[in-house]
């Protein structure tokens, strides 16, 4: 076995076919064959089937893959830090992002990387917290910002700030309350991501109750649409809709008696070098959220109507790693 026929075999499973991956490599089929036997040899199992239409991977042969693909990126990061000497960040960096933070903290941190570091060149995925907790550990993302994540040896977390979740609804659907009871909060019919769901069900089960869930939706701008239509009850991180709190479309209510807050941390894996491309994207995330923070982001706004809402407890940023 050697790096070629890894990279010959990635490339077969990628195109689902050695006739395919032979053209795309220009080479003969019987030579891909060839390196993809000695490799099952030296490994003692089979990692493909040939079938009428191209090749299936077996268990095996999947499990090798994602090996494979994760060796192939660590050399390739290795050539990209040794081409740089860490003064000129440049190569590829893929970000785990939340959809709930996105709109906020990606336009100022592009910015901040266009005029810091233009030899970079950022992928963004989308996904929940445990999603992208999990493509860390895959080696899919080189870093990602998670909502309270679970405490592993293998990730490096690193608190970037802690924001109160409150009860969202339309401006036409404004009482004379300032704040929601978990009491109240438990007969409210809910509109939520998967994410908050999970909070909310944890307070409430503390003390005997459970959540009415109207509707569970992951696509936050039709959550924003619903409640600007005054269509449903929502229970957000403050941030997500920072703006329609601020600009009164939006009234946002504090949860008087319950811990609904999330964490937000930047998280990389402690198993991978990472090139100055990484170092410098991560530095650019903890600065546009110190930035984000300084304009009141992270807190219960003051809406035009001068509807003041109660300050949270505490969303500076916090120092030091966590493992």
């Amino acid at each position: 076995m050697d790096l070629r026929g890894i990279r010959y075999f990635v490339q077969i499973a990628n195109a689902g076919s050695i006739t395919l991956a032979a053209a795309q490599l220009g080479i003969a089929q019987s030579a891909l064959s060839r390196h993809v036997r000695i490799i099952e040899s030296d490994l003692g199992a089979p990692l493909l089937v040939r079938e009428p239409r191209g090749i299936r991977l077996t268990v095996a042969g999947m499990q090798f893959l994602e090996r494979c693909q994760r060796a192939l990126r660590e050399i390739t990061l290795a050539r990209e830090e040794l081409r740089s000497h860490r003064e000129v960040p440049r190569g590829n960096v893929v970000l785990g992002m939340p959809p709930t933070l996105g709109p906020l903290l990606l336009p100022g941190s592009i910015e901040r990387a266009r005029q810091n570091c233009p030899q970079v060149a950022l992928k963004i995925i989308e996904g929940y917290s445990t999603n992208l907790f999990d493509a860390l550990l895959a080696g899919h993302v080189d870093i990602a910002i998670l909502m309270d994540p679970p405490v592993s040896r293998a990730i490096t977390l690193r608190p970037l700030v802690s924001e109160p979740i409150v009860v969202l609804m339309s401006a036409k659907a404004r009482d004379a309350r300032h704040f929601f009871t978990m009491a109240e909060l438990a007969k409210t019919p809910l509109i939520v991501t998967a994410a908050v769901r999970g909070i909310i069900e944890e307070q409430l089960r503390r003390v005997g109750a459970k959540p009415i869930i109207e509707i569970e939706l992951g696509a936050i701008e039709a959550i924003r649409r619903l409640l600007l239509r005054g269509i449903g009850v929502s229970v957000v991180p403050v941030s997500v809709f920072h703006d329609d709190i601020r600009a009164g479309r939006l009234v946002a209510y504090p949860i008087a008696d319950g811990d609904f807050r999330r964490m937000l941390y930047l998280a990389q894996s402690i198993q991978r070098k990472y090139s100055a491309a990484v170092d410098e994207i991560s530095r650019i995330l903890e600065a546009e959220t110190n930035a984000l923070i300084g304009l009141g982001a992270f807190e219960i706004p003051v809406s035009r109507d001068g509807l003041a809402k109660r300050r949270p407890r505490n969303s500076r940023p916090v120092a030091g790693n966590r493992h």
